[in-house]
């Protein structure tokens, strides 16, 4: 059976985001549209009609890790609230964190942003501030329900991601090894919900 257009549309343009993915890691940020079209066998100006220009571009790339990212809190099941999504974003965020070449776009970011300051201010608004933003929405519905206590959601989430990415962030900004065992990502995933979870658990909860 044909592909619709949406279909199609769909298909070349993450066709195009995982060649942009390759080339930034490559090149930085001052990689050229010429090289991601020529990676992504497609035109430069299939990409400008389909992405508008190369900030826009790189912004779509990080929405789609953001996406990634937070697929637990929209997963969310209502019965495992809220030790459940914080244990899978845990896991999620530490996976992330863990996975070299996943930070690539980030350490890129961190090493150009001196000569492309707007840009890098793009990739933060479109990516950790939006993660935050949106971890902070899902507390802040938990705390509404009266299964945490939290003043400041925004605070807590900027917490709780420091929690998740610890020492592994910096190593993975610098390049070097990170250990990515499955059993260790989750054991640390779990104690670092239980911990969370102890800190802002509605008082009753803490007294039981």
């Amino acid at each position: 059976m044909p592909r619709a257009s949406g279909q199609i549309d769909r298909v070349k343009s993450e066709a195009i985001l995982d060649a942009a993915s390759h080339v930034l890691d490559e090149r930085g940020l001052g990689a050229s549209i010429e090289a991601i079209a020529r990676r992504a066998a497609v035109s430069k100006q299939t990409i400008y009609n389909h992405f508008g220009c190369k900030t826009a571009l790189i912004e779509a790339l990080v929405a789609r890790r953001v996406s990634n990212l937070t697929a637990p809190i929209r997963l969310a099941d209502e019965a495992e609230q809220p030790m459940g999504t914080l244990t899978a974003l845990a896991q999620t965020l530490i996976s992330i964190v863990s996975n070299v070449r996943a930070y690539a776009l980030i350490r890129v970011t961190v090493q150009g942003a001196g000569a492309m300051p707007d840009l890098a201010k793009a990739v933060y608004e479109a990516g950790p501030m939006t993660t935050r933003a949106l971890i902070a929405d899902f507390l802040a519905a938990e705390t509404q329900a009266g299964r945490l206590d939290i003043d400041d959601p925004l605070e807590a989430a900027e917490i709780f991601s420091g929690m998740c990415s610890g020492y592994r962030q910096m190593r993975a900004l610098l390049g070097l090894t990170v250990s990515a065992d499955p059993d260790e990502i989750t054991r640390l995933a779990q104690t670092v919900a239980k911990r969370f979870f102890r800190a802002y658990a509605p008082e009753a909860s803490r007294t039981t």
